[in-house]
């Protein structure tokens, strides 16, 4: 779920009148209802936090203060719900507690459960909720009798308050939603990838070697049949089907190799990338400079990356020499792929730029594209650095 926080001024009230309006009206009805939403939010709160504390050093304590936090969560929920309604205020609702859940077993979920900053922050919204809710229901009680003519400019004191309190502990968190709908979108964006890569895999076999695998078998097949009575045609047919036994196994290996060169497994990056540097149209300097290797799963991304570079370079950038640098600093692995070549080339130019910088962003990587029109282009490229498992 992608979270949005719309900015306070964007919900703000009309300005207060001496005439009572639905605003006012809707603006006195959630005062006279803080005190008891604040009754029940506090009793639930605190018999929660005393019976889970105090039973903690039980086998129940902490499962029962988790669940009274799920309820604390629920009475967030309702608060926003009645800011909505009376006070106008646009908020959204948090995402769903992200971690384990019970089917995961008890204690990864209830340690998930235990530290959920939004349930902590509806507890202390209830915790506090209660001496302001019996201020606001006798201050607003009082002036419907005795000061009903300001009464809409006192309304509206009080209500800016709760406003400022809902935003202030109920809203989600800016930071925390962006970083989990940043998420979201890279695991979508993993899946889409993967399934597109597999699809590639398939349509590759069935159009390469599973048809040229299929026409040898015929091929075979034949020449068996010939081999009695006409040994010569039989023979020819055998020396071709050896032929489109090369072709296939060629096929296989380059379809290998775009899955994983077996190459970057037993060398690693200097050499797989000297090896697709071989490949290209231009000269290419190759220059890695890593004192160890980083995880298989980044140096496969890294590698893919400057393989699917310099396959630009060598269709569309007319370039005369290319260098290729790859570097540590800190916990990142920097990539750049640098051409003399024409340039012009963008994230929405139809040349793969876009999806490299999806598949960078999916793993908290960053892809910055540098190609002024006549050059030179000038791609960085970084990736988290990830300890390689030994073994």
């Amino acid at each position: 779920m992608t979270a949005s926080i719309t900015a306070p001024d964007d919900d703000r009230p009309p300005a207060a009148r001496f005439a009572f309006d639905r605003h006012t009206w809707k603006e006195i009805a959630h005062l006279l209802a803080n005190l008891p939403a604040a009754l029940i939010g506090f009793v639930y709160v605190a018999v929660m936090i005393s019976t889970g504390a105090g039973l903690s050093v039980t086998v129940i304590g902490l499962p029962l203060l988790a669940l009274g936090l799920a309820g604390a969560r629920l009475l967030g929920r309702s608060e926003r719900g009645r800011a909505r309604a009376l006070l106008g205020v646009r908020i959204d609702e948090p995402s769903p507690l992200h971690g384990p859940h019970r089917r995961d077993g008890l204690f990864p979920w209830l340690w998930a459960s235990l530290k959920d900053p939004v349930a902590w922050r509806s507890v202390l919204y209830s915790f506090i909720r209660l001496p302001w809710g019996v201020l606001t229901f006798t201050v607003t009680l009082v002036s419907l009798f005795v000061l009903w003519p300001v009464l809409p400019f006192i309304a509206r004191g009080l209500t800016n308050a709760d406003r400022a309190m809902v935003r202030g502990l109920l809203a989600p968190s800016d930071e925390l939603e962006r970083r989990i709908a940043e998420l979201e979108s890279d695991r979508g964006v993993v899946v889409d990838t993967a399934a597109a890569d597999l699809r590639r895999i398939e349509r590759d076999l069935h159009d390469g070697a599973q048809a040229r695998l299929v026409a040898l078998a015929m091929g075979l097949g034949l020449a068996k049949e010939k081999l009695l009575e006409d040994p010569d045609t039989a023979a020819a047919m055998v020396d071709e089907a050896h032929g489109e036994v090369k072709l296939a196994l060629q096929e296989l290996r380059d379809l290998a190799r775009g899955i994983h060169p077996a190459v970057l497994t037993d060398r690693g990056l200097d050499a797989a990338l000297s090896s697709v540097a071989s490949r290209c149209t231009a000269p290419v300097k190759v220059t890695v400079d890593l004192t160890e290797r980083p995880a298989a799963a980044i140096e496969g991304i890294a590698y893919f990356t400057v393989s699917e570079l310099l396959q630009n370079v060598s269709k569309h950038a007319q370039a005369k020499s290319v260098a290729v640098d790859v570097w540590r600093a800190n916990d990142r692995l920097l990539i750049q792929v640098t051409d003399d070549g024409r340039g012009g080339a963008r994230l929405d130019g139809g040349t793969g730029m876009s999806g490299l910088a999806e598949r960078l962003g999916a793993v908290d990587g960053l892809f910055v594209l540098d190609s002024p029109v006549g050059g030179p282009t000038v791609v960085t490229a970084e990736l988290p650095w990830r300890r390689r498992a030994e073994g």
